[in-house]
């Protein structure tokens, strides 16, 4: 599988607490902040849990 650059857009004020874990094992923790991963299903599967909160783009 290829890579993705996820970017948080959104605050995580006033989110789950499922959410917050989330966000920060994805290794976002402010505004703006890009991270790169492999696109794994369990990466994915994060992804889609708090696609309102993020950005994805893929990397080629």
């Amino acid at each position: 599988m290829g890579k993705i650059k996820i970017t948080q857009v959104r605050s995580q004020i006033r989110r789950e607490g499922s959410q917050k874990r989330t966000l920060q094992a994805l290794g976002l923790r402010k505004m703006n902040q890009t991270v790169e991963h492999e696109a794994s299903a369990t990466i994915l599967g994060m992804v889609n849990k708090v696609n309102h909160l993020i950005s994805v783009e893929e990397i080629k």
